[in-house]
């Protein structure tokens, strides 16, 4: 039998796994991104937005497998300060998984409706990174690491990186791996979300090359001075070959019209913020549970079944933004 599962993708065509990642996607966590919308209701300003969280996250695993075979193939490492970020006794396997696993479950701890009422429905000191890091460490899931041969830290630091992760450092290779899924410049999650939702929309406004950008990936190496009046820099970091500079482009470029045309497009959000108030008025104490439990049991769909009760009753105490 094959040791491959294909999933069908109308961004990637196919998306690989191999049977003992089939684990991790079949596992309650990850099935409950299929109840997740990945841009909230924005489906009722653009019709066919009506993508989740699931098929996001297959996509930012495969893009990030690409990544790093490009950017740990030998052939395009030329500088020793690149070979010394590389592990002693390198496990290349064991960290390609790890990185796919944790770009897989980089989404896990989102709330309904994504980002819609996250910042005001947590309690202080808790975000979706968080709730993600909770999830990935979970009994659930540290039982399908073990039979993984993976560490669950090594999985929630690369899936939502040093400024999440405060529990311990990241040295300069685990520092690289989790920029490849969330980097503010080439982070595989900003480059399947466009090309998805640009997609999913049917605009062009989200495109770009993303095969020649990959292509042109490398880990720059530590350089103390590039000239009298540009300091080097001594962080690790991704970056691209002079042939990638305009896929390099387009992708800001289709960052910048994304967010200015769709994301904050007015009407979308007054959307979110009715969603916000309906939220506030219904859950206890006006606030999500931080429980993995209670959250495993709220998706869009108990939501928007919830919506529609209210905007029928009038004593419903979220009658107004329901309505």
């Amino acid at each position: 039998m094959s040791t491959q599962q294909e999933i069908r993708d109308p961004i990637h065509n196919f998306i690989r796994l191999e049977t003992e990642e089939m684990q991790v996607l079949d596992c309650a966590s990850f099935q409950r991104l299929r109840h997740i919308h990945q841009l909230a209701l924005t489906y009722l300003l653009y019709p066919s937005a009506t993508h989740r969280r699931f098929e996001h996250s297959l996509g930012v695993m495969e893009l990030a497998s690409r990544v790093y075979d490009v950017v740990t193939d030998p052939d395009n490492i030329h500088h020793e300060s690149v070979r010394s970020i590389i592990p002693k006794n390198f496990d290349q396997e064991y960290w390609r998984r790890t990185l796919r696993m944790a770009a897989l479950c980089h989404d896990l701890g989102h709330l309904p409706f994504s980002h819609a009422a996250e910042s005001d429905l947590l309690p202080a000191g808790w975000n979706h990174e968080r709730l993600t890091i909770e999830r990935i460490c979970s009994d659930e899931m540290v039982q399908i690491w073990r039979r993984m041969k993976i560490n669950s830290d090594d999985v929630a630091k690369l899936a939502v990186g040093p400024k999440h992760y405060k529990e311990s450092r990241f040295d300069d290779w685990e520092a690289i791996l989790s920029e490849i899924i969330v980097g503010d410049a080439f982070g595989v999650d900003r480059m399947d979300y466009l090309l998805r939702d640009s997609h999913h929309i049917d605009v062009a406004y989200g495109r770009f090359d993303q095969y020649r950008l990959i292509d042109t990936l490398r880990i720059l190496p530590k350089v103390d001075r590039v000239s009298e009046d540009e300091p080097g820099s001594q962080e690790p970091a991704l970056g691209i070959e002079e042939g990638g500079l305009h896929s390099a482009e387009a992708l800001l470029l289709a960052r910048y019209f994304m967010f200015s045309q769709v994301y904050c497009h007015h009407v979308r959000r007054i959307y979110d913020i009715h969603l916000k108030d309906f939220l506030k008025s219904w859950l206890p104490e006006s606030m999500f549970s931080t429980s993995i439990k209670a959250l495993m049991r709220i998706t869009d769909n108990e939501v928007a079944s919830e919506l529609s009760k209210a905007a029928e009753e009038e004593e419903h105490p979220g009658h107004d933004p329901a309505r």
